[in-house]
Formats: structure tokens, sequence, C-alpha cells
């Protein structure tokens, strides 16, 4: 369904933009996907939290990248939320499973409460216990979040800590001269996937997707607004996708689903 109301635990829920240059990125969004924002205000000055909405239901949010994480060479990029009935019981889990934590778990205002951790392999999540803010309204329509996807070099150990901390399940799906693909299961819903890097040097991530209508279109219109397209678009068991990045280098993908999906 593309409204949602609520996630179940374990489920990814919401996405968010770090990015070095708030404002243009939302007109090269809005552009693409047709977002409409609000700008939120938060206990740090010059850091508001911007959401991103499609006919009234949000869709993902976007802030200012701290100073600090540019200075280190980190560039823009798009943040993972998965959803859990307990932040602080699951983050519990997360060193013993091998995995770490960049920041233990906090409340964000009357939104939520959350907390970032790495797996084993390195790819950074977010946790997400909703309150007011229970992630995207809207979901697997034109320019809403429709995927999210582990990018790592060794994807069987990401499965095994995202199993112990979330129960995750997993099942392999056959992408044809891709290879196969890893699918995250929650009580048998595929939920999010996962593969090796597509490209050499690309470092673990979570990645993420957005719907869209007309898959070769919206890359020509990203182009045309700055971005640089890092994978073609191409067909697969999935839809029609294509990889990207923004004008400010953030990277993410879209996908145009089949007909009869």
């Amino acid at each position: 369904m593309p409204t949602r109301t609520e996630y179940s635990h374990g489920t990814p829920s919401w996405v968010d933009l770090r990015t070095t240059d708030v404002a243009a990125a939302k007109v090269f969004y809005g552009g693409l996907f047709g977002w409409s924002y609000e700008d939120e205000p938060t206990d740090q000055e010059g850091m508001d939290y911007t959401m991103a909405s499609r006919s009234g239901k949000a869709t993902a949010g976007m802030s200012t990248q701290p100073a600090e994480q540019a200075e280190m060479g980190i560039p823009p990029m798009w943040s993972s939320y998965v959803t859990v009935d307990d932040v602080d019981a699951t983050v519990a889990k997360v060193e013993g499973a091998g995995g770490g934590i960049m920041a233990p778990p906090f409340d964000v205002m009357d939104a939520g409460r959350m907390a970032i951790v790495t797996d084993p392999t390195g790819a950074v999540v977010c946790l997400w216990q909703a309150k007011e803010h229970i992630g995207a309204e809207l979901v697997n329509e034109h320019g809403a979040l429709t995927w999210t996807e582990l990018v790592s070099p060794d994807v069987g150990n990401a499965a095994t800590f995202y199993g112990e901390v979330f129960g995750w399940g997993t099942e392999t799906m056959d992408m044809g001269e891709m290879g196969d693909y890893t699918v995250f299961t929650v009580d048998g819903e595929q939920i999010a996937g996962g593969m090796a890097p597509p490209m050499e040097g690309m470092p673990p991530h979570w990645g993420v997707y957005f719907n869209v209508d007309d898959c070769d279109g919206t890359v020509a219109a990203a182009v045309a607004s700055g971005a640089t397209v890092l994978m073609e678009p191409m067909d697969g068991p999935p839809g029609r996708w294509a990889a990207l990045a923004d004008p400010q280098g953030a990277m993410f993908a879209i996908i145009q689903p089949p007909v009869d999906s």
C-alpha cells in the first residue's frame, strides 16, 4: 500500500539526506520528485530539519551535513532508518553481534527516539522508535521511497548481524547476469536487499531507491539539473533502474517497476 500509518519492528521506514547545500537539494529533488518542504527547528542553531512531502504525506528528510563530517572528507549522503519497538533494547544487541555504536539512543524531541550503529562490514544504519513521526507516510509511488539496499563486500556476515539485531531472515533472488541477490525479510515479507559493491572502491553503505514513473526520463531530468549518472538505466526482475549522484554528490537510485507490478 502506498500510504503507511505504522511500521512493524525491523522494517525500513525512513530516509534522510545530510548535504552541504540544503537549499540546492530542495530545488533538485523538488523538481525531480515533486516534493514540497517544511523546515522544522531543532535544538541546534542553523541545523533545521527539512521534511519533504508529496500529496501532503511525508516522504523524506534533509538537513545540513555537520561541519566535522565535511572536514573528515565524508561526502553528502542518504541515511536509512529501521523501525524498532525499543531502541535501547536493540542497541544492547549490537556489539555482541559484531557491530558498533556510533550514537547511543537519544530522543528527537517528540518525534521519536533513535540511535546510529554500524554492522560488522562498516555500513551505517539508523534505528528509529516512533513517537509522533512514524517515518515515510507515502511509499512505492513516483517520488517516494520504495527500497533500501545494503552494499557490502560481505553480505553474508552482515546478514548474520541483522538477523541477530532485527530478526531478519534472508532469501536469494536470481538476477540473471548480475548473479544472486540477497533479500532480507521480516515475517516472510521482503523488506530490503543486499549486494556486493557494483563499482570498485565503493564503501559499505545502505543505499536508497525512489520509485519513478519513467526511469529514462527521470535520469535525463536529473542530469539536466546537475546530477551525475553512476549506472545507466538497465532492466532487471524488479524493474528498470539507474544509480545517480545529486549535484552535491549524494548517491541514490531510482526504479521504475514493471507495468504489471
